[in-house]
């Protein structure tokens, strides 16, 4: 195959995989009958909100669900499929309406991120290197040496995972809290210091005021849990109240992200509106009067969907307008700083929402859809959104048509979306279907309808704190040049999944700045191969030994803790 079709198949596998994924159809599946299955005297859910539960979007019957959660048993009979059918689709039209919402916005925003600003994607340096036509990145000495180093450590370690008496290499999590025990030290939390390969090879491709803002801001996280303690704030509730203030700095990161963007979308809006306009739109993956009219399509029918489902309009605007923010920020944060986790856990606008409005106002109808939107909002590790970008990125890096990438990206969305659907529920027939994420999603419902809530101040303060500090960082990074921390940076840190990676990206901020200090630009470049196979090594010798695991039916060595 050439560079183009290689690119493609990898662009529509990214899609498919970010909507499989573990916090997508992993989450939300188990949410569908979730509420019918577990609802008994005891948790008096019948009274308390399955009156509100939308019964064409859930499974309610009792034998389907027996064979969905006992396993031993196939979805494909007549039954099953007459329950489940209607079901899968309703909610893969909602999926695949929200993810051409996003498709077009990437559209609108592609020609300003990817051509004006030329953001370094680092996520994309692999696939676009292996591509290349020349094959010259797998005849470069460095690059093996990078991929030997990286698949002797989980070589080992996968030895080790099997035979305990060979000795490890690393490869897990080392937390540091338990060795501080007085006060107020032992605030600092969970702490882990680990190194992994890939990561150390991702870190290297992050400019480097931004991979040094990561560990900076790191740090200021367990500085302020610790001075919290000291001075007596650790009686509010949850502070230093991290996700909220991670909340407020993705909204800020999208607020900048559009103010610096505004020159190109006034140009892309006088497109739309058919008033004169410097903007070419020629070459764009579609006209931007087409991905207007797409993004105000797909948006009517999400506020159907969910109108009908229950929710009040007002509430179904101001929920997806804060998720698009999300997203928008999330996109950006990619694009500029190849983050490989950018997770939000628990802060989505589903936890917002009744921290503004509290839960008596937003009402039992709409709290309850919040829960079958929990997979949008549990955690944003598999969002698809800067997987469409990225695309469009290595379509401009590879001289792909835009146009036919967007056609091949939609149609991967609605494939993506239906085999979800079928491979978790073939899986979940056979051996059983989870039900933890319901435990969370209808636990939370549960606590906000027996003991309401009113407006969390202390929450909105530090979401304000979040967004405003945002703004600040901003704003001295555009006046002062040596102003090296980045808001990306305190944004991303204040959430759990980054954690385990921060050694790994301290390492790959050292060895960057070793080498541009004593070796300059030139040598950078010489060995930035090897770095390449830092992430190529750990991936495939990582994925054999899931492929072994899966072939004889054990765990085996996972390579990321």
């Amino acid at each position: 195959m050439n560079r183009t079709e290689l690119i493609v198949i990898y662009v529509c596998v990214s899609l498919g995989s970010a909507i499989a994924g573990g916090d997508r159809m992993y989450v939300f599946v188990p949410l569908l009958g979730h509420a019918h299955r577990f609802a008994t005297p005891e948790n008096d859910w019948g009274d308390l909100f399955l009156r509100y539960v939308p019964s064409w979007l859930t499974v309610s019957n009792k034998r389907v669900l027996d064979g969905y959660y006992k396993g031993f048993s196939s979805l494909y009979t007549a039954e099953n499929l007459r329950v489940w059918i209607p079901v899968i689709l309703w909610w893969s039209a909602f999926i695949i309406a929200l993810h051409f919402v996003m498709l077009c916005i990437n559209t609108i925003i592609r020609r300003q991120w990817v051509d004006a600003e030329r953001l370094s994607y680092p996520i994309i340096q692999l696939p676009l290197e292996m591509t290349h036509t020349d094959g010259s990145l797998f005849r470069n000495r460095m690059l093996w040496l990078g991929f030997g180093i990286a698949a002797t450590i989980d070589i080992v370690n996968g030895l080790h995972a099997i035979y305990p008496i060979v000795p490890s290499l690393g490869g897990r999590l080392y937390d540091i809290a338990p060795l501080f025990t007085e006060k107020p030290f032992n605030a600092i939390g969970w702490t882990p210091l680990a190194v992994f390969p890939f990561a150390v090879g991702l870190a290297f491709f992050i400019p480097l005021d931004l991979s040094y803002s990561c560990w900076v801001f790191w740090i200021f996280w367990r500085v302020e849990r610790i001075l919290g303690s000291a001075i007596g704030l650790r009686a509010l509730p949850r502070f230093p109240y991290e996700p909220e203030q991670s909340h407020g700095a993705y909204l800020g990161l999208c607020i900048l992200a559009l103010w610096m963007s505004r020159k190109h979308l006034k140009a892309v809006f006088q497109k739309v509106f058919r008033r004169a306009s410097p903007v070419d739109d020629s070459s764009e993956p579609t006209p931007y009067r087409v991905a207007f009219l797409g993004i105000i399509a797909s948006s009517g029918f999400i506020l159907f969907f969910c109108s009908k489902a229950g929710m009040s309009a007002w509430v179904v605007v101001s929920f997806f307008a804060i998720w698009l923010m999300l997203s928008l920020a999330i996109t950006r944060m990619r694009a500029e700083l190849g983050s490989p986790v950018h997770d939000l856990h628990f802060i989505g606008p589903d936890e917002t929402l009744p921290r503004i409005f509290g839960t008596r106002r937003l009402g039992a109808s709409n709290l309850t859809m919040f829960s079958y939107l929990y997979f949008l909002n549990r955690a944003h590790r598999a969002h698809v959104m800067p997987h469409q970008l990225e695309g469009f990125k290595l379509a401009e890096r590879a001289s792909i048509n835009n146009r036919r990438l967007f056609i091949l990206m939609v149609w991967a969305t609605v494939l993506g979306a239906f085999a979800s659907f079928f491979s978790y529920l073939t899986i979940a027939y056979r051996q059983g279907g989870l039900y933890w994420t319901g435990d969370e999603a209808f636990g939370r419902l549960e606590r906000w309808l027996t003991i309401p809530r009113s407006t969390e101040t202390p929450a909105l303060f530090f979401i304000g704190i979040g967004f405003i500090l945002t703004l600040l960082l901003a704003s001295m990074r555009m006046r002062f040049l040596w102003w090296s921390l980045h808001p990306a940076a305190y944004a991303v840190t204040g959430s759990w999944a980054i954690n385990p990676l921060l050694g790994s990206i301290f390492v790959g901020w050292l060895c960057k700045w070793i080498v541009l200090k004593y070796g300059g630009i030139k040598r950078l470049r010489s060995v930035t191969p090897a770095f390449l196979g830092l992430i190529l090594g750990e991936f495939v010798v990582g994925g054999f030994w899931s492929i072994l695991g899966t072939i004889l039916g054990r765990p085996m060595y996972g390579f990321l803790f």
